[in-house]
């Protein structure tokens, strides 16, 4: 033993253990420390025999010490854990998991995104003299061990790209995917193809990959663990933190925090345990399946039976997917149930097309289960009977109409067309002749006058239909002012002051001058865009509240009930657009800005449900939104893959899909289930993007210029199709519904 090395490395763990406490004293580390110090010195007179004991006695000591302390970690001395140089990383875990692999899409730091690693892996399994080696596709970030070309593991958007890219690699090759998720979360630049549009198409093509997934987290940041998360089984280490927001970002948003000031140790430390965000609080909530045990004070690149154990437990977890799909499974299934670490039993993980339909199946169950605990459901007993009761009449009719009779209708009218085509190629050549002949003798054939009016003569435009602006009885609360209203454009365009109850009445809050579009309320939207009268909400009841228990969170949601006369800030309804039956789900401003929590997901994939089974098309009109309510936890950062995956089956059984943005959209929404839609609009003067100007400036130290989050600039990187006035938001959607999305959709 080299007394002197192994002093020195004694002295490393006691500075790690020192860097992942923070700021909070432990005289025992002190004390410890300083008995390293003066070993040399202390015990110079002892044999190397005697010398030897002694510092195995020291090691002894510390890792029991290492022990006591890992014990009392808090949520926030994990969070230090797994940001540590030291930290196992995804490099080390190919190089002690897996048997074989090979680095895909770049090298280090040559490659699009450093920050992402993929790579074709191999693990080796034998049964007696065979040798079975099974492929899969590890995906994952990579922080390396303070290399700075890596970002943190932050990732941008063509590194979510290049995961997504060999992703679908594997699902072609029919082989397993392995997504290690430790980010602190994506990187906000919106450069195309922009950081919430990327994630979103990541998740909801995950959503139908049909291979086995597993996950496996050490840090769960936000929308960028979301990108490569989703998963038919998520293995978390024990140190390891999923969040909706990091504790300084919580705690930066609960303290008001501005500027340049740092939100209060405390304040982090607090938000940290109230948002639920270890591995042992997201298993108590069903968040993940297991957990794979670490050394005290968390996995470092030395720990080597960490490694084994990790290599056991995502085989088995692979082994389960797979089983769980097969049709000849009974003992294997049983045999992994009973007996944890039995490595005889031999899985093949390719899975023929049966299996691989009822996989993404159960994915989809699996998501639908998760979080039904989190909101309020505050419907009565007899509406609860009455809404299932309904919902059974509606799939039975749905059944019917849809499977049964329109199906036949179809295939009648196919072979009437066909039929009236050929017959029509015959009559056609008859006509022909028969012209032919009267014009040999004189004869010329005549013509309707109107009808060669309608052909020949010039056309008239018809009168434009005025847009529905004063034809209602809604009036908005800014009309009430008695004062002129400068437009914010008036310096640049010369816009002329606009008396407000003319603004917000006449003019619907569009400048007469530039079109910039004042906000308004969603009110607005309901009296003016749809038919008079046909509005009909439904799940009013399903309210949103506090289920991570966040300090005086309670006592916030009430008052935004109370102020807005809703129960949570998404509303759905059934309306009329011009006759057209439409399912619509709105995000309201005004309720806790439009934030997304359990209950908000759950109203928004019981309307897509309703809009399934009713063969209509869907439109998710955003008023407004702030992103993932972060006091809710995983519970609201859940809901962007849940209400994506219900997105996905709407669209693929058929439906048609359309988000209408207002005022300003941001981060887990826009990044999950909304800007997964292929069909995406916003109202002029709206803003769209993946993280405010604040938040942007707080992660990466970017100045961002004013219009980076403009609609316009949404449009020109293509994540939009479209900028509407809000004039025009009711013929616009109208012609929308009758053309896009293809002539085969259901509803038409």
């Amino acid at each position: 033993m080299n007394i002197e090395k192994t002093l020195q490395a004694l002295l490393g763990r006691v500075n790690y253990a020192r860097e992942i406490l923070g700021n909070k004293s432990r005289p025992e580390l002190e004390a410890f420390a300083t008995e390293i110090g003066a070993f040399p010195e202390k015990n110079a007179d002892l044999s190397e025999e005697q010398a030897i004991r002694a510092v195995e006695s020291l090691e002894k000591r510390l890792s029991a010490m290492e022990a006591a302390i890992d014990a009392q970690l808090t949520a926030m001395d994990k969070v230090r854990i797994v940001r540590h140089p030291q930290r196992a990383s995804l490099k080390d875990i190919l190089e002690n998991v897996y048997d074989n692999y090979a680095e895909m899409g770049g090298q280090d730091e040559h490659s699009i995104d450093p920050g992402m690693l993929i790579a074709r892996a191999y693990i080796t399994r034998r049964r007696g003299k065979k040798i079975i080696n099974q492929p899969v596709m590890v995906v994952g970030q990579e922080k390396g061990h303070g290399e700075e070309f890596r970002n943190g593991g932050s990732i941008k958007p063509w590194g979510n790209s290049k995961a997504l890219k060999y992703m679908k690699v594997a699902a072609r090759e029919q082989i397993p995917i392995h997504a290690y998720v430790n980010t602190p979360g994506s990187y906000p630049i919106e450069d195309f193809p922009g950081a919430a549009q990327q994630i979103a198409e990541n998740i909801y093509e995950m959503a139908g990959l049909d291979v086995p997934i597993v996950a496996i987290f050490s840090e769960g940041g936000s929308g960028g663990a979301e990108a490569i998360g989703m998963a038919d089984k998520r293995l978390m280490l024990s140190h390891g933190y999923y969040s909706v927001i990091s504790p300084e970002g919580a705690a930066a948003i609960e303290g008001h925090i501005r500027g340049s000031e740092r939100a209060p140790a405390e304040l982090i430390e607090s938000c940290a345990m109230a948002q639920k965000i270890t591995a042992q609080d997201n298993l108590a909530n069903g968040y993940i399946d297991e957990i794979i045990q670490e050394p005290p004070l968390g996995a470092r690149a030395d720990h080597f039976d960490f490694f084994k154990q990790v290599r056991e437990q995502v085989i088995r977890a692979t082994d389960e997917v797979a089983l769980n799909v097969r049709g000849v499974r009974l003992f294997r299934a049983l045999a992994l149930r009973h007996f944890k670490k039995n490595t005889d039993i031999i899985v093949r993980w390719s899975l023929n097309e049966k299996a691989r339909e009822r996989l993404v199946a159960k994915r989809f169950r699996k998501y639908r289960r998760l979080a039904q605990s989190a909101f309020q459901d505050n419907r009565s007993l007899l509406e609860k009977l009455s809404a299932t009761s309904s919902g059974l009449v509606s799939n039975t009719a749905s059944l019917i109409l849809y499977g049964l009779i329109k199906p036949f209708k179809h295939r009648v009218e196919r072979i009437v067309e066909e039929a009236s085509d050929e017959i029509h190629v015959i009559t056609a050549k008859f006509t022909g002749v028969f012209r032919g002949l009267l014009k040999k003798v004189g004869v010329k054939p005549g013509m309707d006058k109107q009808k060669e009016m309608e052909l020949t003569g010039l056309s008239q435009a018809e009168p434009e239909a005025p847009a529905l602006v004063n034809d209602s009885d809604y009036v908005s609360p800014q009309a009430r002012q008695d004062r002129e209203i400068s437009c914010p454009h008036s310096s640049k365009r010369g816009c002329l002051d606009i008396w407000a109850r003319d603004l917000f009445t006449d003019y619907a809050g569009v400048c007469p001058n530039c079109g910039y579009n004042f906000p308004m309320e969603y009110q607005w939207v309901l009296h003016n865009v749809f038919d008079r009268g046909s509005v009909r909400e439904f799940n009013h009841d399903i309210a949103s509240g506090n289920p991570t228990g966040f300090p005086n969170f309670d006592a916030r949601i009430e008052a935004a009930k109370k102020k807005t006369g809703l129960e949570s800030s998404c509303l759905t309804f059934n309306a009329s657009l011009e006759g057209l039956r439409v399912t619509c789900a709105t995000l309201v401003a005004n309720f806790r800005g439009g934030s997304v929590g359990s209950a908000e997901g759950e109203k928004f994939i019981r309307a897509l449900e309703l809009a399934q089974t009713k063969h209509q098309p869907f439109l998710a009109y955003i008023h407004g939104t702030a992103g993932i309510r972060i006091q809710e936890g995983v519970n609201g950062l859940i809901q962007m893959p849940r209400v994506t995956m219900a997105v996905r089956r709407y669209i693929e059984e058929g439906g048609l899909y359309i988000v209408l943005y207002d005022t300003n959209s941001y981060a887990g929404p826009v990044a999950s289930f909304l800007g997964c839609s292929p069909y995406q609009y916003a109202v002029r003067s709206s803003r769209i993007g993946f993280a405010g100007p604040g938040v942007i400036k707080e992660t990466t130290g970017l100045e961002i210029p004013p219009n980076y989050h403009n609609c316009y600039k949404a449009l020109s990187r293509g994540h939009i199709q479209g900028v509407w006035s809000r004039k025009d938001i009711r013929k616009n959607l109208h012609q929308a519904f009758l053309t896009i999305g293809g002539r085969n959709l259901y509803y038409r």
